[in-house]
């Protein structure tokens, strides 16, 4: 069961429509609690790909759930970052793709010495996992400009949750090592989500 207000399906797309909605919400059986911290909604302006990423965020994820969040959100900023140095000729795109790349190279290093040090085996994140599989597959075909504004709707999308998640943890996760890894991110994370911002603000 899951706690969401969006009626979409689990498996609905998430791109190639300016009215396209992604609901991340998190399974009621992975919450310590049911006490809802904050509902964070993003509204991403028109653009080939749009999402509006409703953010149902309670305490924090338990301790393996939130290494494979986290590792999924790394995933997806090194590989939608190599795209953009494939498809964007924008030099603002790609200054934040290459600075993308070098920062989550380094977070996916830090994490997996984060999880090894505290015993926690990475556990695939069941409902942000396939929406970005499904996102870079979008953001494949596409090309300059259209590419850059997908690109960035992704970045507010991805940002933003990412903030949720690593601040819930860096107050309430439950591993010493864990919670320092979201608290050195979560600066990182707000300045990404804060560019992203800037560049949708200026095209």
């Amino acid at each position: 069961m899951f706690e969401t207000i969006s009626n979409m399906p689990e498996d609905a797309a998430v791109c190639g429509s300016d009215t396209a909605v992604l609901a991340w919400a998190r399974p009621m059986a992975q919450r310590p609690t049911p006490v809802l911290r904050r509902a964070v909604l993003v509204a991403v302006g028109a653009a080939s790909l749009a999402w509006v990423a409703q953010v149902l965020a309670a305490d924090a994820l338990p301790d393996a759930p939130f290494v494979g969040f986290a590792r999924t959100v790394n995933d997806f900023e090194l590989k939608s970052g190599e795209l953009a140095l494939a498809r964007s000729t924008n030099e603002n795109i790609r200054g934040a793709a290459t600075r993308a790349i070098a920062e989550q190279t380094t977070a996916a290093q830090t994490l997996n010495k984060s999880g090894s040090e505290a015993g926690v085996s990475y556990a695939p994140d069941g409902s942000l996992g396939p929406r970005t599989a499904n996102e870079l597959a979008c953001l494949n075909p596409l090309q300059g400009a259209q590419f850059d504004s997908a690109f960035d709707s992704a970045q507010l999308a991805m940002q933003a949750a990412a903030v949720d998640e690593l601040g819930a943890y860096a107050q309430n996760g439950t591993d010493g090592s864990l919670r320092r890894y979201a608290q050195l991110m979560l600066p990182r994370s707000k300045m990404f989500l804060e560019y992203a911002q800037r560049l949708a603000g200026g095209r």
